[in-house]
């Protein structure tokens, strides 16, 4: 009896194997040809390596890198690099085997080839330079997802990382850009000037005003009487001699 366990304990070893799932991976069993609708992503698959075999794609976020030439609205080239996030959408592995297989980086990088000159086909060289960068991305994003998505990869970013105008039209970007700065520094020097001029005349009308106002008050019986209040002022100094004159107007010596 032990002895028969022994040798179907040895049977099921002999004609059984395993693969480990680690994370970030996930794992479909095929047997005879046929893919299981299930999908492990850890731990042990024990299969009949006669008969079956695990088929293991990392589901994790991966990144594809392209260098390639943009089309623009008017007909120039605009050179590019670009970072493709994809990733795999754990359920549909199945479906992604068997509509696309494992080598399906070359798919991701046509669909985004097509889908890109489509979208910058209806933008200026200069927007793909500009803050129109991120709606061009998304554009291309959303048409990449449904063309891929139905099979199972998802994206989930498209990156512009560099954009390499022509250089006839960098350089009419650049003298642009510096004459726009120009601009802006000359009407802030203006504006500078005017509210400095505003306020020369502000001070003037108040200087003016106040010497008016004060004119109109100096009567001459008011001046009489300061003049008044000064002498007396004077005369209580011990130092000081007030001489009368004829016309009304004393010397104070001292």
């Amino acid at each position: 009896m032990k002895k028969s366990i022994l040798i179907a304990g040895t049977a099921i070893m002999f004609f059984a194997s395993c693969v480990i799932v680690r994370p970030g991976q996930a794992g479909v069993k095929q047997k005879l040809g046929k893919l299981s609708n299930e999908v492990k992503t850890e731990g042990n698959i024990v299969y009949n390596p006669f008969t079956s075999k695990v088929i293991i794609a990392s589901i994790r976020t991966s990144n594809l890198e392209l260098n390639l030439s943009l089309p623009s609205k008017e007909g120039l080239s605009v050179q590019s690099q670009i970072s493709i996030l994809y990733q795999i959408e754990k359920d549909s592995l199945p479906k992604l085997i068997t509509n696309l297989g494992l080598d399906y980086e070359p798919i991701i990088s046509n669909v985004f080839r097509s889908t890109a000159s489509d979208v910058c086909a209806n933008y200026f060289a200069k927007d793909m330079h500009s803050g129109k960068r991120a709606e061009i991305e998304d554009e291309i994003l959303n048409k990449m997802n449904k063309l891929l998505a139905q099979d199972g990869l998802i994206v989930k970013s498209v990156l512009m990382k560099s954009i390499q105008l022509p250089a006839g039209l960098a350089r009419s970007i650049e003298e642009k850009l510096q004459a726009e700065q120009d601009a802006m520094r000359m009407r802030f020097i203006i504006e500078k000037e005017k509210l400095e001029a505003q306020r020369k005349i502000i001070a003037a009308e108040g200087t003016r005003d106040s010497q008016k106002i004060l004119s109109e008050g100096l009567t001459d019986q008011i001046l009489k009487v300061k003049h008044i209040e000064a002498l007396l002022k004077l005369a209580e100094s011990p130092n000081a001699k007030i001489i009368m004159t004829a016309d009304d107007t004393p010397f104070l010596i001292e």
